[in-house]
């Protein structure tokens, strides 16, 4: 896996060796900091790391070939707020980390059954003026960020192996992630909320409208069932979770800690993404997908920021 070390990939991380499997993440550091948060020190042996940097595809390749990939996982990728910064690195780790992770199948094709990687809700730009409804994956994409544009190339450098190459994948389209260990990232921001509500901090979200907030745990359970699941082609999926206005989730945020209506505040920004995502052709091919109601998953991941608070493990640097 690479990008095991971020929020998804330390949840998907999680998952897999609650279940009894080994991960090896590839990566150029080994930075544990969010898997500490959520795993429990004796799975830990099961979770191995290997050196490397993803946008060099000899040592991607290399690594595959040493630990025997079955299944390569690709979460690596720089987020928006780097790849406006900074577009010709967005492209090297985005675009040219994913070429490097299939040129790798290409080559281990006797060994490596399937490709799953995140692409990204910001595929999609804004819904179309006077468009109402649901928002299909099948649509035509126009991102408006460097992000986006990257993730759709990628989407559509997949397909190709496919046809050129018969290398199985899917890639998922993640909208608002949240819950422990999202610190960092344009759409981080309510998870940090919630951090800072259990910190008795005041936090404001820069933005408002309405954004499809998933619970980080459904996100990683559906990156696990994309590597087990029966499936052969490439396609890319929208994921689905609660489409809320930024008001409904401070609200339901203020249900869970009542304390949050004088802690939390926002902006009034709609984030330049189509808020309502049709998932039924993910539904359909990988379904059931879990979906937790969002007041749930704001109780629970409060409820875990509070116990990291409780044993002084609480780390407020990014809020």
């Amino acid at each position: 896996m690479t990008g095991g070390y971020g929020c998804i990939g330390s949840w998907v991380a999680k998952q897999l060796v609650d279940a009894g499997r080994e991960v090896w993440i590839y990566d150029l550091k080994e930075d544990t900091h969010r898997l500490d948060l959520i795993l429990e020190p004796e799975p830990r042996s099961l979770v191995h790391y290997v050196a490397g940097d993803v946008a060099d595809p000899d040592a991607v390749r290399a690594a595959v070939e040493r630990v025997g990939a079955t299944h390569l996982l690709h979460l690596a990728g720089l987020q928006t707020p780097t790849c406006r910064a900074n577009p010709v690195l967005g492209a090297k780790v985005n675009v040219i980390g994913t070429l490097a992770v299939f040129e790798a199948a290409v080559a281990r094709k006797d060994q490596v059954r399937r490709v799953v990687y995140a692409s990204s809700a910001a595929v999609h730009g804004p819904a179309e003026p006077g468009v109402s409804g649901r928002v299909g994956d099948e649509v035509r994409l126009a991102p408006l960020t460097h992000y986006g544009a990257f993730k759709v190339c990628n989407e559509l450098n997949a397909r190709v192996y496919w046809l050129d190459h018969g290398i199985t994948s899917i890639g998922l389209r993640p909208w608002t992630v949240y819950g422990v260990g999202r610190d960092f990232g344009m759409t981080s921001e309510p998870t940090k909320a919630i951090k800072a509500v259990a910190a008795g901090r005041p936090y404001r979200i820069s933005y408002g409208g309405r954004q499809d907030l998933q619970y980080v745990g459904d996100v990683a359970a559906t990156f696990v069932r994309a590597l087990e699941q029966p499936f052969e082609g490439a396609e890319s999926f929208n994921l689905a979770g609660a489409v809320e206005t930024i008001e409904s989730f401070v609200a339901a945020l203020s249900d869970v800690v009542p304390s949050a209506r004088e802690l939390v505040t926002h902006g009034d920004r709609q984030l330049p993404i189509a808020a309502d995502l049709d998932d039924a052709r993910l539904q359909d091919r990988l379904g059931p997908i879990p979906r937790t109601p969002l007041r749930d998953g704001i109780a629970e991941t409060y409820r875990r920021f509070v116990a990291l608070r409780d044993s002084g493990r609480l780390d407020l640097a990014d809020l």
